[in-house]
């Protein structure tokens, strides 16, 4: 896809998201972190404080790409606390389900590890890489682990971004809860598949811990 000539339209109806349209993407302008805020519209869906840290790694990762997802794990699994959002055009492409690791805790993620094996997520800044086919979970994105000792040994983890049926309402009205993975912040398959253009070789991941 050529820079600026294509804009791709997804809607998902009666799925656990909103997603809208979006382009290649450009270097953000040199703007505050609550002015993006602002724009966005993001004050009824996360603290500015949240929002101000993932701001933040874009100034120091650079991110090939002006997108940035943000997965809230101070909130239960049984809400929407992954989010997508365009900094250059100022908007919230996506907010839906997201799964944590199940040795991280329950409904709650509490516990968190860059250890091989041990089934927990891992906190902090990702680069988000390649789009790949997983023989288990189809359509996923590669994850980078950009802080040391904290998440760099994510590529080694084989953590990835991927689609999960256990990540839906409808497990959510059965159990209380989501299910977990085994440390891989899992989506609703369709909104994996739908994001993952948008987000390849090049988005930002951020996720937020106590």
């Amino acid at each position: 896809m050529k820079r600026g000539i294509l804009c791709l339209l997804f809607v998902l109806i009666g799925s656990s998201s909103h997603i809208q349209a979006t382009k290649d993407y450009l270097p953000i302008k040199r703007e505050s972190a609550l002015d993006v805020f602002n724009a966005c519209g993001l004050s009824k869906y996360m603290q500015f404080s949240i929002f101000q840290k993932a701001f933040k790694g874009i100034t120091t990762f650079k991110p090939k790409k002006s997108i940035i997802a943000i997965c809230d794990f101070t909130v239960s699994s049984d809400k929407k606390r992954f989010y997508l959002i365009d900094l250059e055009h100022k908007k919230l492409l996506a907010n839906t389900l997201v799964a944590h690791g199940k040795n991280s805790g329950a409904l709650i993620a509490k516990y968190f590890s860059n250890t091989p094996e041990s089934y927990k997520s891992s906190k902090g800044f990702f680069n988000i890489g390649s789009q790949i086919i997983s023989p288990k979970h189809g359509i996923a994105l590669l994850l980078e682990g950009l802080e040391r000792g904290i998440n760099d040994n994510a590529k080694k983890r084989e953590i990835i971004i991927h689609g999960a049926d256990y990540v839906s309402e409808s497990f959510i009205q059965k159990y209380g809860r989501l299910g977990r993975s085994f440390g891989c912040p899992a989506l609703p398959q369709d909104v994996v598949n739908t994001i993952a253009p948008l987000v390849a070789d090049g988005g930002l991941l951020y996720i937020h811990t106590q």
